[in-house]
């Protein structure tokens, strides 16, 4: 017996997508959106899992704006009777539930037959799907545009982008909200603009690291950016990724509390901050949430903080993301958006099941035999006025991302308006039927959407880049919680990328809000406080290269900026101040009239000038006595005028040096201090020979008398002029500046050019000198009479004490101290000779005239 049997294969779908937004159209676009957020138990595999539906999960009423954006693009598209003549856009939208498991569930949907889940199937001509416009996670939005560009549709982000090293991505690809890659730059502009140079960095799970690392890491330690540490916010709802939560989330909490930096960055997708908030329990522990320090967050523009706009996040929004920084696409006013929000009624579009969660979340209602019932008291009449709920549940105004899906919508209308035109230019406009055969080649699209370039309705620009990035300026959004508990973003700056070179930015900071640990004012970041001027850098061992000491200059070196990395010298003829932060111009020093020390010394030099004077013209006066021919007039009259020299001398030392008193000072000193010792040299071996000659028996010889004082003060002094001679031939003194000699002087002073010949000049009057005084030191017991031996003694004991001390004093000064010790070695010393040899002599002629006769002088044995 043969048995017929009527086989039939049913296909069931176990996981029915009820959140759908569906619109018939000639060509549809899909859309791929974030509308409710599930979240997901471990999976132990020991039982059935429930329906999918029955887990808990919440709705992102803010994130129902980007569905009406699409759906407001859409309709100004159909009423325009210029962009697509004839032809009707339709859509579908699906939630993605920012899922990766969902966000594949929906896009194999938009590849199968409307109503069944059949993949790669079609059955209906009229689903004509020529793009997608979606807003992915990080996970998803790795696989998910492989799997369109298999079958050639085009896709436009304004979520999550995939890094790649080099930039590239699948030709099918097109970034309306640009990804880090292209964000971060902005970023860098933010923290240096606020001077952060010490930052922390959270980045989700999924994101390249390999990018990280290798590009931004290294870009902005260029730019003096170092990390205090760079960690991982693992998303939950994988059993793989859930084991370990309890230990990572003490770790993440330890990082935020221990840290000494005051900014953090975070890359990720609209998850991350929603999953931080959970694995971090903000709110339920009150010990940890009072101890948590103010932080400021940086955010991409892929991560939105609105989550945080409901009373369940405003503790979170209040302890964490008071003050936090993000970007957003540029955006401006859409006429007639906020309207078209605010005549949304349930009851007018019955074919949005989004609607109903956002409905029952804003309102706190229940939509009646709804298989997704959020178990509220209340039941939702659909007469509820959109107009009274709260911004932080619903914005009026238009969002960056929802701006993004608003220009991504009319970038493939006019794609579709460049490719029609282009097969059709020059003929009629066809039939309805001829545009829907343009879908069966929809990768044509793909050129002309990549060459699309237009002004929006606001007159703002829409065009990409060669790969595919939308060119736009970012908004700084800075977010604060109110008083009435409104947590809002306001725009308070704006980056425009699109110039050529770096990035533009603008700031209103009078607008800007701060964390109140911060005493709501402007945070400071760095590793350490900076080095301030008059100190230098110096590295920590083991620590980023922001992190170092601050070390003070060493003397003669300042640093006049803070954070310098070495001190430097000051340029010639400057010093530093004591602080080390400044150069100050070196004042220039000489042994001047004006100054004490140069005053007193000029005064010196002209009273015993002036003494010298009166000695000699009481000499000359009374030539003719006693006293005055004993001694050898001529010799005292030569002595006496050297002297004068010598102290007129002096003033060469002293007032601004000059070229011809370097050449003069230490000639004339030497040749005429020669003369002058010459002289007392003559003068002491006169007195010897004179004893010698008055002794009985002893005949008056040739020698004894003038002619050998003469001969002896030529001949000594001749040696002189001699050396100074060949001292002024070889090696010309000359006028110098003594830059090191004294902190902060410029010394003008006469360089000798000749050390050696400078102490032969001093030498040789010492040897004089001590000459003088060896053959007078013999002579000191001659009888009373030719008592001159004893005052040359003392004279010349006098003088060699000074120039012995004057030696070293001499070497250990400097400028115009050296000067001053010179001169006063030559006063002193000329003072001296003064002082024993001729006052005494003048005492007996001006104050003891009856000894002055040759009675009185007469010899006498003892």
């Amino acid at each position: 017996m043969t048995y017929q049997m009527n086989i039939k294969c049913r296909i069931v779908d176990h996981h029915p997508i009820f959140h759908t937004y569906l619109q018939p159209g000639d060509l549809l676009l899909a859309g791929l959106v974030c509308h409710t957020f599930f979240v997901s138990s471990p999976k132990t595999f020991d039982k059935p899992p429930p329906p999918t539906y029955f887990e808990k999960y919440q709705v992102m009423t803010q994130n129902y704006q980007h569905i009406l954006a699409l759906d407001f693009a859409i309709k100004k598209i159909n009423e325009d009777p210029q962009l697509l003549p004839n032809m009707t856009l339709g859509f579908h939208i699906y939630d993605s539930h920012i899922n990766t498991r969902w966000a594949f569930r929906s896009a194999m949907q938009l590849i199968s037959p409307k109503k069944q889940f059949l993949p790669n199937y079609h059955c209906d001509s009229k689903d004509n799907l020529i793009a997608i416009i979606e807003g992915l996670g990080i996970e998803s939005s790795y696989q998910i545009p492989n799997i369109f560009s298999i079958y050639k549709i085009p896709q436009l982000s304004y979520g999550s982008a995939p890094l790649t090293m080099d930039h590239t991505q699948t030709s099918y690809f097109y970034q309306m909200v640009p990804n880090e890659a292209h964000q971060y730059r902005e970023i860098l502009k933010l923290l240096l603009y606020f001077r952060w140079t010490w930052v922390g960095f959270f980045t989700a799970n999924g994101i390249n690291s390999e990018w990280i690392f290798q590009i931004m890491v290294p870009e902005f330690i260029t730019c003096g950016i170092c990390f205090a540490f760079i960690d991982t916010v693992y998303n939950i709802g994988m059993k793989s990724e859930y084991g370990n939560i309890k230990k990572w989330k003490f770790k993440v909490w330890n990082r935020i509390m221990t840290s000494t930096a005051n900014i953090f960055l975070l890359f990720g997708d609209i998850r991350t901050p929603a999953f931080l908030d959970r694995l971090l329990r903000l709110g339920k522990d009150t010990e940890r949430t009072n101890k948590i320090n103010g932080k400021v967050w940086i955010l991409t523009a892929q991560l939105e903080l609105k989550f945080y706009s409901n009373k369940r996040g405003q503790t979170t929004a209040e302890l964490i993301y008071h003050g936090a920084l993000s970007l957003a696409i540029h955006s401006s006013r859409l006429q007639g958006f906020q309207e078209f929000i605010q005549g949304r009624k349930p009851s007018n579009v019955k074919e949005d099941f989004l609607m109903r969660d956002f409905w029952s979340s804003a309102f706190g209602c229940n939509f009646p035999n709804w298989i997704l019932n959020r178990r509220y008291r209340n039941l939702c009449s659909g007469l509820e006025n959109l107009e009274n709920i709260s911004e932080n549940l619903l914005e009026k105004t238009i969002t960056g991302h929802s701006y993004s899906i608003y220009n991504a919508v009319f970038a493939v209308a006019h794609a579709l308006y460049a490719m029609y035109s282009s097969r059709f230019k020059y003929k009629k406009m066809v039939e309805k039927k001829k545009w829907t055969s343009l879908t069966q080649q929809s990768w044509e699209l793909l050129y002309f959407l990549k060459q699309v370039s237009f002004n929006n309705s606001i007159g703002d620009k829409v065009s990409f880049d060669q790969n595919g990035v939308l060119l736009t300026a970012f908004d700084v959004i800075n977010w604060a919680l109110f008083p009435n508990k409104s947590f809002v973003g306001i725009k308070v700056g704006m980056i425009n990328s699109q110039e050529l070179g770096e990035p533009k930015l603008t700031m209103n900071e009078n607008l800007m809000v701060w964390n109140s640990r911060f005493n709501h004012v402007q945070p400071i970041s760095v590793c350490n406080e900076k080095c301030q001027p008059g100190y230098r850098k110096q590295k920590k061992e083991g620590e980023p290269f922001c992190c170092y000491d601050c070390i003070p200059c060493p003397e003669g070196k300042i640093s006049e900026w803070e954070d310098m990395p070495d001190c430097v010298e000051c340029k010639e003829g400057h010093y530093p101040n004591k602080q080390h932060n400044i150069c100050i111009p070196k004042i220039v020093t000489f042994l001047s009239y004006n100054e004490t020390m140069g005053m007193g010394l000029a005064i010196g030099a002209l009273f015993f000038s002036l003494i010298t004077v009166a000695l000699l013209r009481t000499f000359i006066a009374h030539h003719n006595t006693p006293i005055v021919k004993a001694n050898n007039r001529d010799l005292t009259y030569t002595l006496l005028i050297s002297l004068l020299l010598c102290f007129l001398s002096t003033l060469l030392f002293i007032g601004q040096p000059r070229t011809f008193m370097c050449v003069l000072q230490q000639s004339v000193f030497g040749i005429v201090f020669s003369i002058a010792i010459s002289s007392v040299l003559a003068k002491t071996i006169t007195v010897v020979l004179a004893f010698i000659a008055t002794q009985p028996g002893t005949k008056r010889t040739w020698w004894l008398g003038k002619g050998l004082a003469s001969c002896i003060v030529i001949s000594c002094s001749l040696i002189q002029v001699g050396i100074c001679t060949l001292w002024l031939s070889t090696s010309l003194p000359f006028l110098d500046a003594d830059m090191h000699s004294g902190t902060g002087e410029i010394s003008l002073q006469c360089n000798e050019a000749s050390p050696a010949m400078f102490y032969s000049v001093i030498g040789y009057i010492s040897l004089l000198a001590i000459a003088s005084f060896i053959v007078a030191f013999f002579a000191r017991n001659l009888p009373d009479t030719f008592n001159e031996a004893k005052s040359i003694t003392f004279s010349m004991l006098v003088f060699c004490s000074v120039w012995l001390s004057f030696v070293p004093t001499y070497l250990s000064t400097k400028g115009k101290y050296m000067v001053a010790v010179e001169v006063f070695s030559i006063l002193a010393s000329g003072a001296g000779l003064l002082s024993f040899i001729f006052f005494p002599k003048w005492y007996i002629i001006v104050l003891k005239p009856e000894l002055n006769n040759r009675g009185k002088l007469k010899w006498r044995n003892p």
